[in-house]
């Protein structure tokens, strides 16, 4: 199997009383920063690709998804197209995560109407105030 067709699955100790985060991304080094801010606070899943998210999610339900938006092969809409098109996924908050901060971008990402919009490089501050208010919704 190649590489990016591999899970890259990164969890921390247990903690199955967490909330279960799916980080989705090409840039491994991203996943690697991203999970490191995350891991103290969830249960962090990592995947390098679309393709790789989507065969995840036909076995697993994360509690919230972050879906880098600009990717080869599966890009951020593609992914997103396909979660909401699932019964068992459809419910599962996406917040798209970019470099990109055009306007045309940024439109097309929010018609695609995920649960929030999030733009890289993210402090990890603020990626943890954002992923709290996410679930006190």
């Amino acid at each position: 199997m190649e590489d990016n067709q591999k899970f890259i699955l990164e969890q921390t100790h247990e903690m199955s009383n967490r909330k279960h985060i799916l980080v989705i991304d090409d840039d491994l080094n991203m996943l690697k920063t991203l999970r490191y801010y995350l891991q103290d606070a969830y249960k962090v899943t990592v995947a390098n690709s679309g393709k790789v998210a989507v065969d995840f999610l036909l076995k697993y339900t994360p509690d919230l998804i972050l879906l880098d938006y600009m990717m080869p092969m599966y890009n951020g809409a593609a992914v997103l197209k396909i979660i909401k098109s699932r019964e068992a996924t459809k419910n599962i908050p996406v917040y798209f995560l970019t470099g990109q901060t055009d306007k045309s971008t940024v439109m097309e990402c929010l018609s695609l109407k995920p649960a929030g919009y999030i733009v890289k490089p993210v402090a990890k501050d603020a990626l943890l105030e954002k992923m709290a208010q996410a679930f006190a919704k």
